[in-house]
Parts: C-alpha cells; sequence; structure tokens
C-alpha cells in the first residue's frame, strides 16, 4: 500500500489537488483556515544554476518552498540574491583549497520592479525584489543591492563572507528589509518563522510597526509579536550560536527604533540571535528529536513564551530520488541492475573529473558535508593496518566531497587531509572539488554506502544521508541526527551504536567509533555487498520505503502547518 501511495504522489506531483485530501498521506483540507506564512532565510539551494546557497541550511530551505508549492500551501519565502554566491572552491595543484568570487549572471531572475529602503550606519539602502518562481517552488523574493549605479553592492556580494559589520547589515536586508518587502508586495501574512537566528531583526521590524503605527507599548507588542512569529533553531553547539555586541548593532542601525533595554531584553547582552528568535517565538522547533534533547538542555535558561518542540528535517523526492530508481522500487523492477547503471553515471563523472578510473563492481562508499572537525569526514583512514589495504586491494572505494567557509583554516586543514588520501590511494579514493547540488545529486543516488560519523550530539539532523537513503543508497552511521529515527540496524542500513556500550567525551568517540566501523564494514557490509546481493536489494528497498514515508519535505511541511504555524502561543506577561 506504501508503495503504490508513494509512487501516486511521485508520479502527480505536478498535481497537487489529486493526492493533498488523501487521508493515507496526512494531509487536511488546506482550503480552509490555512495560515499564510512568510519563511526567512539567507540562503536557498532550488537548483544549481542560481548558486545563492552554502550548504544544508540552503538545500533545506529549497526542498521546503518545493514542498509548499506541491501542495499549494500559501507560502513564501523571504531570502537575498547573493551575486558572487558563497565561494567556488578549487583545489590547486599545491593540493590547497583555493576560492574564487566570480560575478554571477542572474538575467534569468526576475526583477519585480519594487524597491525597498533599509537604513545601514547613517545611509539609506536602496534594495531590488527579485521574484524566483521557477524551480517548481513556492515565490521566492530575493533582496539585492549588488546592481548597476548602488553604492552598497558589498552587502549582498558573498553569502557568509566580510566582516561583523557586513554580516550585520545582511541581516538588515533580509530581516528588516524583508518584512518591508511584504508590505511593499500587499503580500498579506499571518505567521512569520524564522529559520535560523540571521532572520530575527524581521522581529524587530515587526515590533516597530506595532510601536510606532499600532501605538502599542513595548510589552504589548512583544506578546502580540509571539502570536505571529515561529522559530527553527539548526545549531547544537551554543558558541556556534551567532552573538553581537549592542554598541555594534546600535551603530549599524539595527535596533532600528527600539532602545537598548528592549534589545537586550530580546538578545542579552551581548545580543545572542538565537536567543531573540526564541523569544520572540510562540513556539519554536529543533530539527530531529535527539536535536530537540539538546536545544533544550541548550537554551533551558532562556525565558520562552512558547514551547521548544521537534520537527524532523524532510528532502524533496522528485529533486533527489533517481526516477529510474523509483520505477524500479514500483514496478519490480530490478533495483541493482538499476543501481548499477545510475552508479557508473557517477563513476564516469569521477574520470572525467579527476582522470581516477574507479570500478563499477568495488563496493562505493559517500561522504560529502560541509567541512567542519566535528563531522569527522577523515575518521575511516584513522585505522590505516585495517582501511589501507582493503584501498589498495580495491576492496571498496571512497567518494569525498564538500567545501570549507572562505576564512575557515581549520576546516581547509581537513580538506587538505582528503586531497592527500585522494593522491596516496589512487584511483580508489577521490576528492570531487567545489561541492555543489549537482555533484551531491549524483553521488546521493550513485554511491552503495552513505558515510555518516559526526560527533555526538553534534548533528542536529543531516539531510544528505536522507537522500541517499531515497535511492537505496544505505547509511552506514552514527545514531545522532534523523538517523535516530529512520535506520534500523541491518534492516535498512546500518549503526556503529551497535557496538558501543557507552561513549563518553571526544577521545573516547573517535576510538569507539573507529572500532565499530572497522567492524561493520569488515564483517556486515562487505560480506553482503559481494555475497548476497539479493539481501543488498532487500536492504536497498527497506531504506527507500522507510525514507519516502518518514523524511520526505512533504511531511516536514505538514508538521509545520500542524503543529506550528496553527499554534497559538500563550500569553504572558512580559518586561523589558
Amino acid at each position: 500500500m506504501l508503495k503504490i501511495l508513494f509512487l501516486i504522489v511521485y508520479l502527480e506531483v505536478k498535481r497537487p489537488e489529486y493526492f493533498i485530501y488523501r487521508p493515507a498521506f496526512g494531509l487536511k483540507d488546506i482550503k480552509t483556515n490555512t495560515p499564510r506564512i512568510a519563511y526567512f532565510c539567507m540562503e536557498y539551494g532550488l537548483h544549481k544554476e542560481l548558486p545563492i546557497y552554502a550548504g544544508g541550511l540552503g538545500i533545506l530551505a529549497g526542498d521546503y518552498l518545493k514542498a509548499a508549492a506541491d501542495l499549494n500551501y500559501p507560502l513564501v519565502g523571504l531570502g537575498i540574491l547573493w551575486r558572487q554566491n558563497y565561494t567556488k572552491q578549487l583545489i590547486g595543484e599545491d593540493g590547497y583549497p583555493h576560492d574564487y568570487f566570480p560575478d554571477y549572471d542572474f538575467d534569468f531572475i526576475k526583477d519585480t520592479g519594487v524597491t525597498v529602503d533599509v537604513h545601514v550606519r547613517e545611509a539609506v539602502v536602496k534594495c531590488k525584489i527579485h521574484l524566483v518562481d521557477q524551480y517548481g517552488n513556492a515565490p521566492l523574493y530575493l533582496l539585492d543591492t549588488d546592481y548597476p549605479g548602488s553604492r552598497y553592492g558589498w552587502i549582498t556580494s558573498k553569502l557568509y563572507g566580510g566582516s561583523e559589520q557586513d554580516r550585520i547589515a545582511q541581516e538588515i536586508v533580509l530581516g528588516i528589509g524583508g518584512v518591508k518587502a511584504l508590505r511593499k508586495l500587499g503580500i498579506e501574512v499571518d505567521k512569520y518563522h524564522f529559520n535560523e537566528g540571521h532572520a530575527v531583526l524581521a522581529g524587530v521590524e515587526l515590533l516597530r510597526e506595532k510601536m510606532e503605527e499600532r501605538g502599542m507599548e513595548f510589552k504589548s507588542a512583544v506578546e502580540s509579536l509571539r502570536q505571529e512569529v515561529v522559530f527553527t533553531t539548526h545549531t547544537p553547539v551554543e558558541a556556534g550560536n551567532e552573538i553581537h555586541g549592542h554598541d555594534l548593532l546600535s551603530y549599524m542601525k539595527a535596533y532600528n527604533g527600539l532602545n537598548y533595554e528592549q534589545m537586550r531584553f530580546l538578545g542579552g547582552d551581548p545580543f545572542n540571535m538565537t536567543a531573540a528568535g526564541l523569544r520572540m517565538a510562540g513556539i519554536a522547533n529543533a530539527v530531529s528529536e535527539l536535536h530537540g534533547k539538546t536545544a533544550r538542555r541548550m537554551w533551558k535558561d532562556i525565558d520562552t513564551p512558547g514551547p521548544l518542540i521537534s520537527i524532523t528535517n524532510g528532502v524533496h523526492v522528485p529533486t533527489w530520488q533517481d526516477p529510474r530508481i523509483a520505477e524500479a522500487l514500483n514496478k519490480k523492477k530490478d533495483l541493482w541492475r538499476t543501481h548499477l547503471i545510475v552508479k557508473k553515471e557517477l563513476l564516469d563523472h569521477v574520470l572525467k573529473m579527476t582522470g581516477n578510473k574507479m570500478d563499477v563492481e568495488s563496493l562505493t562508499i559517500g561522504f560529502a558535508r560541509r567541512a567542519a572537525p566535528y563531522k569527522r569526514s577523515e575518521l575511516i583512514f584513522r585505522n590505516a593496518e585495517i582501511i589501507g589495504p582493503l584501498l589498495e586491494e580495491g576492496k571498496i572505494q571512497l567518494i569525498f566531497s564538500g567545501k570549507a567557509h572562505p576564512d575557515d583554516k581549520l576546516g581547509k586543514s581537513i580538506i587538505i587531509k582528503l586531497v592527500q588520501m585522494d593522491r596516496k590511494y589512487g584511483n580508489s579514493v577521490v576528492f570531487l572539488e567545489d561541492y555543489d547540488m549537482s555533484i551531491a545529486l549524483l553521488m546521493v543516488r550513485g554511491c552503495d554506502v552513505w558515510l555518516n560519523t559526526p560527533l555526538r550530539p553534534l548533528e542536529a539532523s543531516g539531510t544528505s544521508g536522507m537522500k541517499a537513503a531515497l535511492n537505496g543508497v544505505l547509511n552506514v552511521s552514527v545514531k545522532d541526527g534523523w538517523v535516530a529515527e529512520g535506520i534500523v540496524h541491518g534492516k535498512n542500513g546500518w549503526l556503529l551504536d551497535e557496538y558501543i556500550e557507552k561513549v563518553e567525551g571526544e577521545e573516547q568517540q573517535d576510538e569507539q567509533d573507529i572500532k565499530a566501523l572497522n567492524k561493520v564494514l569488515t564483517e556486515e557490509v562487505m560480506p553482503l555487498y559481494y555475497g548476497k546481493k539479493s539481501k543488498w536489494e532487500e536492504m536497498m528497498r527497506a531504506s527507500i520505503d522507510m525514507c519516502s514515508e518518514k523524511f520526505s519535505s512533504w511531511t516536514m511541511i505538514r508538521n509545520y502547518y500542524e503543529y506550528m504555524y496553527r499554534y497559538s502561543a500563550n500569553r504572558r506577561q512580559v518586561e523589558p
């Protein structure tokens, strides 16, 4: 029944009215009393030709807008048109990642002809508003200061680039400019969704409106705001949440008519963007069940007006699942043979881009992430006595990809290590440079195994493994993020935690996870791959069924509407 339902949804995704009321899919009649949502995010990954994203946050936001369009939900996105993207990161002859910032031609983006003004320092900055709606997505409005004749192109040139002043200026454009754009475009909104702390200055603008235009006192304005705002936090490390000094916020004009006491009430001193989001929102969420537990511990001292719940991320099935895999699954064709066709396309790309000739019959393991220490991309190499011979004999092949922030020396050192492994092991290890949506698409469809080894509990959710699971690529993972809700050891993937009794501290995690990884690979994954293809294919089918049911962006957005957007915050007294 599940497979039939999934096929209907997949094939009819451009006709949402066909399946939107199906009880089995769990959706309610969205044409009645459905909240109108304005979704704010710093980055969006909709298509490779529109590079205005850095990684998982942006891809998630892009998938979210596609799900909203599929299901005909009344939602619009607000973001920024980054003229130079995040970075084009290429590996030099020296084995070091080098960053380039070409000016992209975005002439194919629609100019609405509408502009709004924001204040940055002592300047009035005019922002153009562009519309993106051609990728099967809900309308996305992008603000832009980097156009001919503008003196303020530096604000929206590079995603996450520049100084702290640059970042605040960008957040003024996204938040304050985003609310003004909604007003100028005549878009009516019931709820404002701040996806991460970058967007919280939208709340400051909403408070200004209530106080200046409606004559509300600050206390009443905050209570009213909480009926309208929901907030999503993604960062499970307290030190990773963005903070700014009040002197700088005031200087940059981020106060936007509020005073120090009011801003301190919202974000503390120094001003914590996540804390402000939590205090502004009537309800907030983490992005997996485990992340919810971590987030509630992290923010237990924040006096919030409503609960901090968990809504697990999901991925857009038509974007990430190869249609040939879907057809093989639902028409009961040879899934393994279909997988080999898709796998060969990945390996042909590897040969074209790197010159490395990989064997389509060899067990191929993929790892593609933002280059961050906690993700432990090089963990598999830490026991060279076991992994070295397997690579030299061609029993396993490893394909890596990822990017580091241009200013992140530690992240770049991780990439350097992976490139060194590429050069050491020849055809058995490959690093694909300049990680983007097109590379991700090839990898999550074409690998045999998807490796996920973050330090617990630092992976808030993780969506690359979901995309892989949708294609029958089996996850080998630690039990963190979404994996704890989806992977059943030996049925649809493998969990290192099956061989770990207790984990305390980073050093012990490393030691035990290395042993568990080697055991899982050599005693379970490899014998099954090389000896029992029918069982492997059975696990592939179980993986696809699991992910398409529980971790689609359709399920995710339904949960946001059910548990977040329809939620009415409890009114509480607040004091500035």
